[in-house]
């Protein structure tokens, strides 16, 4: 088996990584992450999944790489990280009461032989009801600047949700561990 290289910084995608029990290094990609011109939110983030893997081929010619991105979107309007106090507030109360999308992108890259399968995978979550106290509360409490759409499903951010919808739950953390089993499968990688 090649080795698995996590072409991110983030540790919510080691975490998820780490449960597949498989030995993996991980590396940041120097990335501008920018949205194109007009770019549909789906081919944004199975650009930039494809891009990060490979980023990382050059210097890691013999491995499997795994790139993700992720967006919130919300009606027409992409949610990302919204960096300040401030925005993240914005953020949950233009969703209370809406349906929130998460799409995660997905790359797996053979530097090998160049092979590259890449997808995107959606996750809906319907917020509650919001006032501007309890959103305050809770972003002080978990400080979710550095996540899309401004909550964290793996902690309290769950506790903003009326409802779920997806068939990979790992998807809304930051990489969908079902979609990326398949992908390694195809690559002859075989998860206990």
């Amino acid at each position: 088996m090649l080795p698995l290289l996590l072409a991110s910084s983030s540790p919510y995608r080691r975490e998820l990584l780490a449960r597949l029990r498989l030995p993996f290094t991980w590396a940041s990609p120097d990335l501008d992450e920018r949205r194109l011109g007009g770019e549909p939110a789906v081919e944004l983030v199975r650009r930039l999944a494809r891009q990060k893997a490979e980023a990382l081929a050059g210097s890691h010619p013999q491995h499997l790489i795994i790139g993700s991105d992720q967006v919130a979107v919300l009606g027409e309007q992409i949610l990302g990280k919204p960096h300040t106090f401030e925005r993240a507030c914005e953020q949950l109360l233009e969703a209370s009461g809406q349906q929130v999308t998460f799409l995660t992108g997905l790359a797996l890259l053979n530097s090998a032989t160049g092979h590259c399968q890449v997808d995107c995978v959606p996750f809906t979550v319907t917020m509650r009801e919001l006032d501007q106290e309890r959103v305050e509360r809770y972003v002080s409490a978990e400080q979710p600047l550095d996540c899309a759409g401004s909550f964290k499903a793996e902690g309290l951010g769950v506790s903003l949700f009326q409802s779920t919808h997806g068939c990979d739950a790992t998807s809304l953390i930051g990489l969908p561990l079902i979609r990326l089993v398949d992908m390694l499968h195809k690559e002859g990688v075989q998860v206990p």
